[in-house]
């Protein structure tokens, strides 16, 4: 019987009740193939202490685990009120004022952003996740807009507003969006999170400003916005970045709960299709933050979104700040690997289109067809850049992907490709052939005396595109 492993991996972030070195330790032993670290709150000295400890484990554990730089955005708060709340009443009206910096008890807040250059009269306005919906009717000044209730609530100081109906016209990248990239490249990141994307045209100045820094960081857009999620656009920021979330919390008051998971399916198919990673983030198992076990409705959306086909779940307050960061992984981990043996992923043809069959993506799929026909132990891809993993990723194999690659930081990156275990070594014509017989050393491949692999690789050794041989070794 061959070993059962995890395909579709999981991200954790990393907060006050997961960062000690002897929680990240268990956490990765446990199953997690990524860390998020949320750069909404913490110090550059917490952040660098998290990277310094997750790789340090993360080697002496011999598993390769990709580090997420989560950005804030333009993430739109209230400033600070008088007792902290401020009570509304159906049909009360309120002004939020860029201008003030001091809440004075009147119906005048404070905000963090001059809404007043973005937003029109009769847009909506939701504030603190929601609770409290608006509709915008004047624009009284520069720095101010004024906004009628709609609903009875209590405002909170520094809660987030959405605007759905609002264009930002690419104002996405914040002063301390930068200030965080900057940070970031001096540290081992793989991965940039950008949040609040509304076109691909904003994952593109994230890209020149990671390339000014030197950064080898991807790109993961974050699809929450009304924009983004448009026939217009969505396909277009897939394509642009090297891989996409689905943040579901922001997204729901943003364009609506009931498209959530509508757009969830496309997007995953989208990424499949485009070969780049797809996240399904935000209350995965929400109620695991105080609860031991999850709810049979977190365990079907996990299982949905395994069935679907995406690379990666992610946890947020779960791990980062739950009372059972251990067992929310583990109970995840568990909803996986179950659903992958008892259900196959979905087909993306009644979808989307698929794309063109260019040579690396013919390649990649004989590859998979051949080793699902001949029932191979694994697909061994020798990679430069994790391109060739990707697409063969892409094709959704039911059998592990072993990559080799001679740079660390692509490696790292492909801890969050579906299906895919990644090693470091040099290149080299056999590199491939040479890695699988030293894992069926190791009791990769369980007690079987004869292994199968699929071998995908190029003819130049280390030449990034040069994708062009498939063999089958016996070992």
């Amino acid at each position: 019987m061959k070993p059962i492993y995890k395909r579709t991996k999981i991200l954790a972030t990393i907060g006050p009740a997961s960062d000690s070195e002897e929680m990240i330790e268990k956490l990765i032993e446990g199953g997690i193939n990524g860390a998020r670290l949320n750069f909404s709150h913490g110090s550059y000295e917490e952040h660098g202490a998290k990277i310094t400890k997750i790789r340090e484990i993360s080697t002496r554990l011999g598993k390769q685990v990709a580090i997420l730089q989560d950005l804030q955005g333009p993430k739109i708060r209230l400033g600070d009120l008088v007792d902290n709340r401020f009570e509304v009443a159906e049909g009360d009206e309120i002004v939020l004022d860029y201008a003030i910096e001091q809440h004075d008890g009147s119906a005048n807040l404070p905000v963090q952003y001059n809404l007043a250059e973005k937003v029109k009269v009769g847009e909506p306005v939701f504030i603190f996740d929601g609770k409290v919906k608006t509709e915008v009717v004047e624009i009284p000044s520069s720095t101010a807009i004024k906004l009628k209730v709609l609903n009875k609530g209590t405002l909170a100081s520094r809660k987030g507003l959405n605007l759905p109906d609002t264009d930002f016209g690419g104002d996405v990248i914040t002063e301390k969006d930068k200030r965080d990239m900057e940070f970031g490249a001096t540290q081992d990141i793989d991965y940039v999170a950008m949040s609040f994307v509304q076109t691909a045209e904003d994952i593109e100045a994230v890209r020149q400003i990671l390339l000014s820094l030197g950064s080898e960081a991807q790109i993961i857009a974050k699809i929450e916005t009304k924009k983004a999620v448009s026939d217009e656009e969505l396909e277009k920021i897939v394509i642009a970045a090297d891989g996409v979330m689905i943040a579901r919390g922001d997204m729901a008051y943003e364009v609506a709960p009931e498209a959530v998971p509508i757009v969830q399916r496309k997007t995953i198919a989208l990424c499949r299709k485009h070969g780049k990673i797809s996240i399904v983030a935000t209350q995965t198992m929400g109620s695991m933050v105080d609860n031991p076990q999850p709810s049979r409705a977190e365990v079907s959306d996990v299982a949905n979104a395994v069935i679907q086909g995406s690379d990666v779940v992610m946890l947020s307050d779960e791990s980062a700040t739950g009372k059972y960061p251990y067992e929310t992984v583990r109970a995840m981990r568990s909803v996986i690997r179950y659903t992958q043996e008892h259900a196959a992923v979905a087909p993306i043809d009644d979808i989307v289109e698929r794309g063109e069959n260019e040579a690396l993506n013919a390649i990649s799929l004989a590859a998979v067809e051949l080793a699902e026909q001949i029932d191979a132990d694994a697909i061994v891809v020798e990679t430069k850049s994790g391109q060739t993993a990707a697409t063969v990723a892409a094709n959704r194999p039911s059998l592990p992907i072993v990559s080799v690659t001679s740079s660390t930081r692509v490696a790292q990156q492909l801890g969050l490709n579906y299906g895919t275990r990644s090693f470091v070594r040099p290149d080299g014509e056999f590199a491939g052939y040479e890695l699988a017989k030293d894992l069926k050393a190791d009791g990769f491949f369980g007690d079987k005396e004869n292994v199968i692999v699929v071998i995908v690789s190029g003819r130049q050794p280390g030449l990034v595109g040069g994708t062009d041989t498939i063999r089958v070794r016996a070992i």
